[in-house]
């Protein structure tokens, strides 16, 4: 905007000098001329005064003397044929000025400027100052490069006031869009400070209350969804003192463990969204798949699924926390489970980076964590199993969802291919902490 500004007022700023001085310069010229055609009729005819009040010396004097001050030639052309003075041939223009008629006529090289002195003796005498080309125009370059020079320094003083017009503009503009962005990234204190023209202040005092009004509706939602967690505990309760009763203590035991797992997630819900900020979490990957495919792997040997686990060796740090991580790994493996026939076997990979998918996405190595999750199931359905809220299997869809949004945060990605199993195969790339 501040080069469009000033390339706006430099145009019209050319326009309206371009509009003054060339008719100033035309001026000039005119003036110039006008001048030294005076300068020059002067002196001929302070000559002319001298024409048959003194003697032919004198006259002679009175010439050389009169085109030495002028700074022109000064001739006398006598009625007799003499010539007097600068020495200069009897042009046409001589000779009609020796009837009588004082005028001006061109001359190779210059002008002729001619005084016709009748009553001298013998008949009319002629004087004939001469003026040259460079007379005509002396001074008007030098002018006309000042006019030039004036020009761009004014169209240079228009551009710098276009500018720091502009930057009034532009920098709260800047500054407000710098606040957006702050804002999209989570930053919820991020405030615009009001400045520069009215609208602009406007926009930022719209923008501020735009922000408060989002942290208000976050802060509610929070508290809303906090609620609604905490409400789980009661039946979480009555179920664990149910699990307790039970007469099989294998069970009970088996039971109570699903439960510690079920409240322990619901305090992560409870504190995740009590924070008002989110900070740059991190953990190391690999005790954390290890620790949730073991957790599975007792379900997996009642349903009697082979699971192949690959971990490379540690540590492998991301950025995500523990408990985000330890969530993506219960929402893919627990798809396999939801969505495969007993049996079907499945494989966790956990690797620096790795290969290439079927997706083009890049796994080499220093490129994040990879963590693969594989089985020999039918496969994905019918959809984009990447849509929150939609499943081609008949579930919620929000299990791959909360993966994809643990890798967006983290700086990586979700992605989806064939298996070498046979089934699906989910690649979660986690960016490194």
């Amino acid at each position: 905007m501040r080069r469009w500004l000033a390339a706006l007022v430099a145009a019209t700023t050319s326009l309206v000098m371009v509009s003054l001085l060339v008719p100033l310069a035309l001026l000039v010229r005119s003036v110039a001329r006008s001048e030294a055609i005076g300068s020059a009729t002067r002196a001929a005819e302070s000559v002319a005064v001298a024409v048959g009040a003194v003697d032919e010396d004198t006259l002679r004097l009175t010439a050389e003397q009169a085109g030495a001050s002028s700074g022109h030639p000064v001739t006398v052309f006598l009625a007799d044929g003499r010539v007097l003075g600068a020495p200069a041939a009897r042009t046409p223009a001589v000779e009609l000025a020796a009837r009588g008629r004082s005028l001006t006529a061109s001359a190779p090289g210059g002008r002729e400027i001619l005084v016709a002195v009748q009553g001298a003796p013998g008949g009319t005498a002629v004087i004939r100052a001469f003026l040259a080309d460079e007379d005509l125009d002396e001074g008007v370059h030098r002018t006309w490069l000042a006019l030039l020079v004036l020009g761009i320094v004014l169209v240079g003083v228009g551009m710098l006031v276009a500018d720091r017009l502009a930057r009034a503009i532009v920098g709260p503009t800047t500054a407000l869009a710098e606040v957006s962005h702050h804002l999209a990234t989570g930053d919820l204190t991020a405030r615009a400070r009001p400045q520069g023209p009215p609208e602009v202040r406007t926009a930022g005092l719209a923008l501020n209350h735009l922000a408060e009004r989002i942290s208000d509706l976050l802060a509610e939602e929070r508290e809303m969804v906090a609620d609604v967690s905490h409400r789980l505990r009661t039946p979480l309760t009555g179920l664990r003192l149910e699990a307790e009763s039970l007469s099989d203590p294998g069970e009970a035991a088996r039971i109570e463990a699903r439960v510690d797992a079920l409240e322990r997630a619901v305090t992560v819900v409870i504190n995740d969204v009590r924070r008002r900020s989110r900070e740059r979490a991190s953990c190391d990957a690999v005790p954390v798949v290890r620790d949730r495919v073991a957790f599975w792997s007792v379900l997996a040997e009642d349903q009697s699924r082979t699971v192949t686990l690959d971990l490379a060796v540690g540590p492998l740090r991301v950025a995500a926390s523990a408990d985000d991580l330890a969530a993506c790994v219960d929402a893919l493996v627990g798809n396999v489970f939801a969505h495969t026939p007993d049996g079907a076997s499945f494989r966790v990979r956990l690797a620096a980076g790795g290969t290439t998918g079927s997706d083009g996405m890049d796994g080499g190595r220093g490129s994040g964590v990879l963590l693969t999750v594989s089985d020999a199931g039918p496969g994905f359905g019918p959809g984009d199993p990447s849509r929150r809220g939609e499943s081609g299997a008949g579930s919620t869809g929000l299990g791959l969802d909360i993966a994809r949004r643990v890798a967006e945060q983290s700086g990586g990605r979700l992605s989806f291919g064939d298996s070498d199993l046979g089934g699906a195969e989910v690649r979660l790339l986690l960016g490194i902490a």
